[in-house]
């Protein structure tokens, strides 16, 4: 009796665990397919990674999005709308910080390497910087039509968020594919004080937080949505002729603030083509050493100041 109770048991048992296994497979199954459609949809927008092409050194990627510096190289990238992930973008960095290097010590001296690979590391942040910023100038190029399509949209009695997805159906990118990922946030469940203010950080530019701060007040307490967008229309149209303006006055001075440190950097190749070692010979005492660096640090504080000096704000 006792055996028989003991049989029942365990077929019971396995019977149980093998209906557990086959939900839990299910399950996962489920969620996984759920998964590759989210991934599939963003992807389609621009939001999430794209698939068009095999993603390298996927490995490092991971392990550099759990740092902090992965995750601010991440969102810098998103913000320059380039195809390039973290993992790559670090690889190719030091691959040039490496060419630098080998090319800084063979051709001048092989006090200058390090000097080259710092160079190189400069280099690359200053073209997320670059990349970022046009980035940024394109969309604000952008806002007085986003601003339009919007007031006409919520005029014809669309909600702000439907006017959102029109828009992002209708702009060309940068901004139709900002739009699409606010788009797909507020598809998600977030709200729209979260998803404009994220489009506000990646993007950050007076214009823009004008328009993010307008909107949001407007979904918050409603009013006069409409004649708020038409009027920031035509003061967005004129801060994009006044912005055109102050960039064609100082574009001389901005070619200025690049000239500088090349004609420095030219000077060395000089010297060492009209005499063969003399780089050598200067860097092989401390007193040259030091020259060279008081030298370059010179260089980098014009070019910051030209470039501060340049700089305005409107």
């Amino acid at each position: 009796m006792e055996f028989e109770t003991l049989i029942t048991l365990t077929t019971g048992i396995t019977l149980l665990t093998c209906a557990l296994a086959v939900a839990g497979l299910h399950a996962y199954a489920a969620g996984r397919a759920q998964r590759q459609a989210l991934v599939d949809r963003l992807a389609a927008t621009g939001q999430g990674a794209p698939t068009g092409r095999r993603r390298r050194f996927a490995d490092l990627d991971r392990r550099l999005r759990r740092t902090k510096l992965g995750r601010k190289l991440e969102l810098r990238l998103l913000a320059t709308g380039l195809d390039v992930t973290p993992g790559e973008f670090f690889v190719y960095m030091l691959a040039t910080v490496a060419g630098l290097w080998m090319v800084g010590q063979a051709t001048l001296a092989p006090f200058f390497g390090p000097i080259a690979g710092l160079l190189g590391i400069w280099a690359a942040v200053q073209f997320l910087n670059w990349q970022r910023q046009k980035r940024i100038e394109r969309f604000i190029n952008q806002l007085p039509e986003l601003a339009r399509i919007l007031a006409n949209a919520t005029q014809a009695g669309l909600a702000l968020r439907t006017a959102i997805g029109m828009a992002a159906e209708e702009l060309e990118a940068p901004a139709g594919e900002e739009l699409a990922k606010v788009a797909n946030q507020l598809a998600l469940g977030a709200s729209m004080d979260d998803a404009l203010g994220e489009l506000a950080d990646r993007l950050p530019s007076r214009e823009l937080v004008v328009l993010v701060t307008t909107l949001v007040l407007s979904n918050r307490a409603g009013g006069q949505v409409v004649s708020a967008l038409r009027n920031l229309t035509e003061t967005l149209e004129e801060r994009k002729e006044t912005r055109r303006e102050i960039r064609t006055q100082l574009s001389q001075v901005s070619m200025t603030s690049y000239a500088v440190p090349a004609l420095g950097i030219g000077s060395l190749f000089l010297m060492n083509g009209v005499k063969d070692g003399a780089l050598d010979r200067m860097t092989g005492s401390p007193v040259g050493q030091g020259a060279v660096l008081v030298a370059f640090v010179l260089y980098a504080i014009g070019f910051v100041m030209i470039r501060r000096l340049s700089r305005i704000d409107v």
